[in-house]
């Protein structure tokens, strides 16, 4: 579905390396892209003014050529790309999770300006990805091979269906096929129950058997991808982890099966966007792609 690409933009490494793949992405699927830059106001912390002091002149400045140096990139990786710049005071997070109401997908860097230099993934992606209101993607740096390879985490909840809805629309554009994982936990076993491994791997081969026939139906409406898929027995944030080694993106519903109602994101959306080093998407079901299957 085409439509407009909202990317992040602070000047920061990962903000660039998220317009490159914006850009790319958006040359791909025929969206366009939209740059924001949010420059955040401050409060003093002591004396009477209560009210946000606005941007100085310097700043605003800084802002601005962030913002036009990221859109020349956009431009350079993409000619004929239509690309439009807004600048902004404000919260970033905010304003971010606004610009998904409408847009195909939020872009954004691992980690901006102010985050701490050891942090995998800072405070605005976070909050992002956790209460956008479609696919957000987490870009941590330059792409450095294309593998044709889009994983997908799977377990049958609306959050995984929507996840593969987008998966298969991303490895169209790319030409790409889509391998999907299943992860299954096993329950804790008795250290003296010898007999319960073999109703483990019973247990295991019949989650197998209905992984796969979940799958079906996907490669039969969608007979121009690829599909393989992988059933593990283990948690699935390490089998993500795995699978991501060779993948161009790694797409994860904001909650599955296991999650909590009142949870914005599940501990396996969580897990993967702190510990997959590719691109991750995380898609939450909305509109009609909440309702697509």
């Amino acid at each position: 579905m085409a439509g407009q690409i909202v990317v992040g933009v602070d000047g920061s490494a990962p903000a660039s390396a998220a317009v490159e793949w914006a850009a790319d992405d958006a040359s791909r699927r025929g969206c366009s892209l939209r740059l924001v830059h949010v420059c955040e106001e401050w409060s003093p912390s002591l004396g009477e003014a209560q009210w946000p002091l606005s941007l100085d002149e310097a700043q605003a400045k800084h802002c601005a050529e962030a913002l036009e140096a990221a859109a020349d990139r956009a431009r350079e990786l993409a000619p004929g790309l239509e690309v439009t710049t807004d600048l902004r005071k404000g919260n970033v997070v905010e304003r971010l999770i606004a610009e998904s109401a409408t847009a195909d997908s939020t872009v954004l860097g691992s980690r901006g300006l102010g985050g701490f230099a050891g942090m995998v993934l800072g405070s605005v992606g976070m909050a992002v990805a956790g209460h956008a209101a479609g696919p957000v993607v987490v870009v941590r740096g330059p792409a450095e091979a294309q593998h044709g390879r889009i994983v997908v985490g799977y377990d049958g909840s609306q959050g995984a269906r929507v996840a593969m809805d987008y998966a298969i629309e991303q490895a169209r554009a790319r030409q790409a096929r889509v391998d999907v994982v299943y992860a299954w936990q096993a329950p804790m076993s008795a250290p003296y129950a010898t007999a319960f491994s073999s109703f483990l791997e019973s247990a295991f081969e019949q989650q197998k058997e209905t992984a796969r026939e979940a799958v079906a139906p996907w490669r039969e409406k969608n007979p121009d991808i690829e599909f393989t898929d992988e059933e593990v027995c283990e948690h699935p944030v390490p089998a993500l982890m795995t699978a991501s080694a060779s993948a161009d993106l790694v797409v994860v519903g904001s909650r599955g099966m296991g999650g909590f109602a009142s949870a914005v994101l599940g501990s396996v959306s969580h897990g993967v966007l702190h510990h997959v080093t590719c691109p991750i998407a995380v898609v939450r079901p909305r509109g009609a792609r909440a309702d697509a299957r």
